[in-house]
């Protein structure tokens, strides 16, 4: 609830086998910081929600190659691929917001699902 930021993230593929699906953020998208490993409750690289804001029961991104999401469930039951087909857009609260904002030039503000505003990164300290 007090997350300042998002990684909105497209499901670009399914490995049933493993099961999991594959979305257009990776490490780039969202830092390879897996600082909640540590902790009673490891979120991966980043917990899974709509585009809302909402966590997704049972998912977290659970590997990521540079621009490339692993998305699994926590539980290791089986994934509903069906709920989430090709395309379905999704947003990823990672790690750690710091490191996330540093690899993007402009943020946009969301506010009931449009967007209100665009800030700009700024680069230097004054």
């Amino acid at each position: 609830e007090e997350i300042a930021l998002s990684v909105m993230a497209t499901v670009i593929g399914h490995s049933k086998s493993k099961n999991r699906f594959i979305i257009d953020a990776g490490w780039m998208a969202m830092s390879r910081d897996r600082g909640t490993a540590g902790q009673r409750i490891d979120q991966g690289y980043g917990l899974v929600c709509d585009l809302d804001g909402r966590p997704a029961e049972d998912l977290i991104v659970t590997g990521a190659n540079q621009e490339h999401g692993l998305v699994t469930s926590r539980s290791g039951e089986p994934l509903d691929f069906g709920l989430y087909p090709l395309g379905t857009q999704l947003r990823v609260l990672p790690n750690h917001a710091c490191s996330t904002a540093a690899q993007y030039d402009n943020y946009h503000v969301i506010e009931s699902g449009s967007i209100i505003d665009t800030w700009s990164r700024v680069r230097e300290w004054k």
